[in-house]
C-alpha cells in the first residue's frame, strides 16, 4: 500500500498539479483552451516528435512493432464498441459516439506526460511513437465513425495531410536516413520548443477539462470508463507480449493504452454532432478516474 502510495506521489501527483493549475485558470479567467491547443498541435507536438526521433535510438522493428500495437488496440477497441453499441441496441449516433469515446485515447497531452515522468527520455521516445500512430488513427477511423456513412471515408484519410506531426517523422528518419546533421541554430530552437510541449499539454488538458463540465449519462460512461481504462491495457499487454516488445516499448504500450479518452474525440464528435455531451462527459471522467486505475497499471509493470 505504501508503494502504491508512493508510485502515485511520484507519477501522478506531478500531472495532476500542473493540469490542475491549466484548470484554475480556465476558471478563473475563462481563458479559451483552443488557441493554445492549435499551438500545441501544430507547432509543440511536431518538435517534440522531431527532436525524439532524431536523437533517438530506438530501433526500426522496435518502432514498427510498437505502431503495429497501436494500432491493434484501436482496431480492437472499435470492433468491441461498436458490437456492445449492436448487442444495446443504441441509435446509430451514440454508437459513434461510444467509437469516439472507447476507442481513441489521450496518448499526448497525458499519455506523453505520465511516460516522461515514470520513464524519462528514453520512455517519451518510445510513447511519441505510439502518440503519432494513434493521432493517425483518430484523424482518420475516427472521423469516419463520426461521420456514421454520411460521406464518403475519403474525405476522413484526406485529414491525415493536417497532422503537422506526420511531417516531422518523415523528416526525422529522412535526416537520420540520410545522416544529415542539423547545425546548432536550427536544432536549438527546435529542442527549445520540445521542452516545453508537456507542460504546455497538461495546461491544455486542465483548461479543456474546465471548459468541458461535470459528465452526465451513467449507464454509457460507465462503459467507455471498462473498455478505455482497464480492457485496453490488458490488450496491449497482451499484445506486447505475442509481438515481444522490447523493454521499455512493453511498458510504454501499456501506459498509453490505460489513457483516457483523448479530446480530439470531443472534438471530432463537436464538428459532426455526434452526442458531443456524451464523448466530452468520457473525457471529463475517464480523466478524473484515470489516476486510480493507471497507479495500480504502474506498480505492476514496476515502473516509478
Amino acid at each position: 500500500m505504501i508503494h502504491l502510495l508512493q508510485v502515485f506521489v511520484d507519477n501522478i501527483v506531478p500531472i495532476v498539479l500542473v493540469a490542475g493549475a491549466g484548470f484554475a485558470l480556465q476558471r478563473l479567467f475563462k481563458i479559451d483552451p483552443r488557441p493554445l491547443s492549435i499551438t500545441v498541435f501544430n507547432v509543440l507536438t511536431p518538435a517534440l516528435v522531431f527532436n525524439l526521433l532524431v536523437e533517438s535510438t530506438i530501433p526500426a522493428d522496435g518502432a514498427l512493432r510498437l505502431a503495429l500495437l497501436a494500432t491493434l488496440v484501436v482496431l480492437s477497441l472499435v470492433l468491441l464498441s461498436w458490437t456492445l453499441g449492436r448487442v444495446l441496441r443504441l441509435e446509430t449516433r451514440t454508437i459513434a459516439a461510444l467509437i469516439l469515446s472507447a476507442s481513441f485515447l489521450n496518448a499526448g497531452n497525458y499519455g506523453l506526460s505520465l511516460n516522461q515522468i515514470a520513464l524519462g527520455s528514453v520512455g517519451l521516445a518510445w510513447a511519441s511513437i505510439y502518440y503519432i500512430t494513434n493521432s493517425l488513427w483518430t484523424n482518420s477511423l475516427g472521423v469516419i465513425a463520426a461521420q456514421a456513412g454520411r460521406m464518403p471515408a475519403i474525405n476522413a484519410v484526406k485529414g491525415l495531410v493536417r497532422v503537422p506531426a506526420v511531417y516531422a517523422v518523415i523528416l526525422a528518419f529522412s535526416f537520420r536516413l540520410f545522416q544529415i546533421q542539423l547545425p546548432a541554430f536550427i536544432l536549438e530552437p527546435i529542442g527549445l520548443l520540445s521542452n516545453a510541449t508537456v507542460p504546455v499539454m497538461l495546461l491544455v488538458l486542465g483548461m479543456q477539462i474546465g471548459k468541458a463540465g461535470l459528465p452526465n449519462r451513467w449507464n454509457f460512461l460507465a462503459i467507455v470508463s471498462v473498455l478505455q481504462l482497464i480492457v485496453a491495457p490488458f490488450i496491449a499487454w497482451g499484445l506486447s507480449q505475442a509481438l515481444r516488445l522490447p523493454s521499455p516499448g512493453a511498458e510504454v504500450a501499456v501506459i498509453e493504452a490505460a489513457m483516457p479518452t483523448a479530446v480530439l474525440a470531443m472534438i471530432i464528435a463537436l464538428e459532426f454532432d455526434v452526442e458531443p455531451e456524451l464523448v466530452t462527459s468520457s473525457v471529463v471522467l475517464t480523466t478524473l478516474l484515470s489516476p486510480i486505475t493507471i497507479t495500480p497499471i504502474l506498480v505492476l509493470l514496476g515502473v516509478g
